[in-house]
C-alpha cells in the first residue's frame, strides 16, 4: 500500500468490562493503523477482543458494564478534521457514525429492523446524513441494491428482512454501510454462516466498493481462508492483545506466534482425510496460571491419525471393514422424497403454485457412515434434514429407518421411535431453553423416554455426557447464556447423545464456530462415531469440512440431489457444473492462492 497518512490511528486502546467477579480487560493496550484503500484483517477466536475493538471505535458498547479505560483513536474526518473518536461528543459522533465510518454486523437478521422494509431502512441512512428527499432516497437505495448485485432491487426495496435469504440480507447491510460512501468500513464477520458461493460474491462486492471509493476496510474474521482472499495486512488478537501482525502472505507462510500457527493449522484442508485428528490451538501452546504463554508445545505438523492405521496390516483391516459396511443393509433409506410448500394468493388463499423444497430425493446411509449433504442456501438441505425426522411432514415418498417406514407412523409411535434419531441444530442458543439449566436440558429427553430409574441416575448420566463433550461437572447448573457458542454446541451434542441414538443429523452444526472450536467439535463427532458406531447426516455449506468428515457426499441444488460420490471423486472429478462452482468458491488460503488474490487486488487498484 502507498503509505499516505493513515485514515485511522489506534493508540493504546484498552476496554474493560465490570463483572460480579471483578474487571475484565477485553481489549488490552492495542495499537494499529489503517490506510485509505487498505484492508486490515483482525483475526482470532471468540473472546479475543476483535468485535469489542470495533464496537469501542464505533462507541456502540453499553456503559456500564463496558468502559473505554484508555487510548486514542485518531480519525481523519472530512467534516470535522482530525478527531479522537473516543473523546468526541456524542452529537458529533453521530455525524461520523454511519456516514464517514460504517459497520457491517455479523448477524444481519438481528441488525435489520423486522418491522420496516429493507429499502426504508437503507433510505433512512441517506435521509439522516445526506439531506435528500424521500424520492431521491428511494432512487439512490435502489441504485445501491443494484450495485450490491441484489436480484430485482425494486422487489427487495419493498421486502421485509424475513422475506429474503441470509445472503441477500447481508448484501442489504453492505448497501446500507456503503450508502454514504464512508472513508472507513468495519466488517464484523460479514460472511459467517453463508455458503461459499454467496460468500465469494459478497467478498468480491466489498472489494469492488473498496477500490471504487478508496474506502479503508477493517475486516474482522476467525477464518484465515477468507482473510487470505481480502486482506493486505493481518492483526492476530489473543486475549485482548495483538500478538502478531504483518503482511498477509508473511503471516501465512511464516507465522511466528504459536497462537497464529494453531489458527492456521486447525482448519480442515482439502487434503485431510476422515482418519485424521484436527489440531487445535491448545496443541500449539501452553500457558501458566496467569494466561501467559510459557512454551510452544510443538511445531505445525500433519494431523495425527485416529487410532493406529499407519501400518499395512491395519490399513488392510480398515479396507475390509469398509467393504463389510457396504454389504450391510442400509440404516436409513430415502425413496422419492418430496416436500412441496403451497404458494397462496387472494382473499381465499387459493393455491397458485408450489415451492419444491425437496423434489424426488433418494439415497441411503449405512450404519457407521457419515454422509455429507452440501449445497447453497435455499437448496433444500435443512428441509430435507428436518423431514427425515418428521419435524416437517413429507408431501410424498418413503423414509425407511431400519426397514420401518417413518412416514406411516402415528404420533405416539413416532415419539417412541425418536429415541433412535436426533438432530443438532445450527444455532445452539435458539435450540436451548434459556429458562433451563444445561443439566436439565440434557436430562429432559431421558425423562420423556423414561430412561433410568431415578433422577439421581439421570443426573449422573447427564454429568457423564457433559464430561464426554469436554465440559465440567460444575457446568451442570449453569444456563445457556453463560457459555460460548462452541460450548453451547457441545451441550446440544450431549443432549442428542442422551438417548443413545443410532442416527444424528448435524444441521450446520459447526458453521458459526471459531476454527479452533470447530476442530474440537469435529474431532468429538469423529471420536463418538468410532466409540458408538454413530451414523451421521452432516449438513453443511463448507465443502472442506464435508471432505474431512464424510464417507460420501450428496450435492443438492434446487431440491434435488444432482451428484453423489466419495469425497475424493467429488473433489477430483466433479461431474456437474454446479459442483465445480461450489468447489472453486472455497477459500483455500494456500500461498499461491494468496499471491493470486494480491495480484488481482492490485490490478483492481490500477484500473
Amino acid at each position: 500500500m502507498p503509505k499516505t497518512a493513515p485514515i485511522l490511528q489506534v493508540k493504546h486502546l484498552q476496554t474493560t468490562f465490570s463483572t460480579p467477579h471483578g474487571t475484565t480487560k477485553a481489549v488490552d493496550n492495542i495499537s494499529f493503523e489503517v490506510y485509505p484503500g487498505e484492508t486490515v484483517a483482525i483475526v482470532g477466536e471468540s473472546g479475543s477482543g476483535k468485535s469489542v475493538t470495533a464496537l469501542s471505535l464505533m462507541r456502540l458498547l453499553h456503559t456500564p458494564p463496558a468502559k473505554i479505560a484508555a487510548g486514542e483513536a485518531i480519525f481523519q474526518s472530512q467534516k470535522l478534521g482530525q478527531v479522537d473518536l473516543l473523546a468526541l461528543p456524542e452529537k458529533q459522533m453521530q455525524q461520523v457514525r454511519g456516514n464517514e465510518i460504517s459497520m457491517i454486523f455479523q448477524e444481519p437478521m438481528s441488525s435489520l429492523n423486522p418491522v420496516f422494509t429493507c429499502g426504508k431502512q437503507v433510505a433512512e441512512v441517506l435521509l439522516l446524513h445526506k439531506n435528500v428527499s424521500r424520492k431521491e432516497g428511494k432512487e439512490r437505495t435502489i441504485a445501491l441494491f443494484e450495485q450490491a448485485k441484489l436480484p430485482n432491487p425494486e422487489k427487495i426495496y419493498a421486502a421485509y428482512p424475513h422475506q429474503i435469504s441470509g445472503g441477500q440480507k447481508q448484501r442489504v447491510m453492505i448497501a446500507m454501510a456503503m450508502a454514504c460512501k464512508p472513508s472507513l468500513l468495519m466488517a464484523d464477520e460479514p460472511t459467517t454462516a453463508l455458503d461459499v458461493t454467496v460468500q465469494a460474491r459478497i467478498l468480491q462486492l466489498m472489494d469492488e466498493l473498496r477500490v471504487k471509493e478508496n474506502t479503508a476496510v477493517l475486516f474482522i474474521s476467525h477464518d484465515f481462508g477468507v482473510v487470505a482472499e481480502v486482506a493486505d495486512r493481518v492483526l492476530v488478537m489473543y486475549k485482548g492483545k495483538i500478538v502478531e501482525q504483518g503482511k498477509v502472505l508473511d503471516i501465512f507462510t511464516n507465522p511466528q506466534h504459536p497462537y497464529t500457527k494453531g489458527l492456521l493449522a486447525c482448519r480442515p484442508k482439502m487434503s485431510f482425510k476422515p482418519q485424521y485428528i484436527l489440531p487445535t490451538v491448545s496443541d500449539f501452546m501452553e500457558e501458566d496460571a496467569f494466561g501467559n504463554i510459557i512454551k510452544q508445545t510443538r511445531e505445525v505438523r500433519e494431523p495425527l491419525l485416529v487410532g493406529v492405521v499407519s501400518n499395512h496390516e491395519n490399513m488392510v483391516t480398515d479396507l475390509k471393514q469398509q467393504q463389510e459396511k457396504r454389504l450391510q443393509p442400509p440404516l436409513l433409506q430415502v425413496e422419492n422424497l418430496k416436500v412441496y410448500f403451497p404458494l397462496r394468493k387472494g382473499f381465499f388463499s387459493r393455491t397458485i403454485d408450489y415451492t419444491k423444497a425437496v423434489d424426488g430425493v433418494s439415497f441411503e446411509i449405512k450404519t457407521g457412515e457419515t454422509v455429507a449433504l452440501v449445497g447453497e442456501s435455499g437448496c433444500g438441505k435443512t428441509t430435507l434434514g428436518r423431514v427425515l425426522i418428521r419435524l416437517i411432514e413429507p408431501t410424498e415418498g418413503n423414509i425407511l429407518f431400519e426397514g420401518r417406514d417413518l412416514t406411516k407412523l402415528q404420533a405416539e409411535d413416532l415419539r417412541k421411535s425418536r429415541r433412535d434419531f436426533q438432530i443438532v441444530f445450527q444455532d445452539p442458543y435458539a435450540s436451548l431453553n434459556p429458562m433451563h439449566t444445561i443439566g436439565e436440558a440434557v436430562m429432559e429427553p431421558m425423562h420423556v423416554h423414561k430412561l433410568y430409574a431415578s433422577t439421581k441416575e439421570r443426573r449422573g448420566k447427564a454429568m457423564e455426557l457433559l464430561e464426554k463433550v469436554g465440559l465440567l461437572p460444575e457446568h451442570f447448573d449453569r444456563y445457556p447464556h453463560e457459555f460460548s457458542g462452541g460450548q453451547r454446541q457441545r451441550i446440544s451434542i450431549a443432549r442428542a447423545l442422551a438417548l443413545q441414538p443410532k442416527f444424528i443429523i448435524c444441521d450446520e452444526a459447526v458453521s458459526s464456530l471459531d476454527v479452533s472450536v470447530q476442530a474440537q467439535v469435529l474431532n468429538l463427532l469423529n471420536q463418538l462415531k468410532q466409540e458408538f458406531q454413530m451414523t451421521y447426516l452432516f449438513i453443511t455449506h463448507d465443502l472442506s469440512v464435508a471432505r474431512y468428515m464424510a464417507d460420501s457426499i450428496l450435492v443438492m441444488n434446487k431440491g434435488q440431489i444432482v451428484e453423489s460420490d466419495t469425497p475424493d471423486q467429488i473433489f477430483q472429478n466433479p461431474q456437474q457444473e454446479y459442483t465445480r462452482t461450489l468447489i472453486s468458491a472455497i477459500p483455500k488460503g494456500e500461498p499461491a492462492d494468496i499471491m493470486a488474490a494480491q495480484e488481482r487486488r492490485q490490478a483492481m487498484r490500477v484500473n
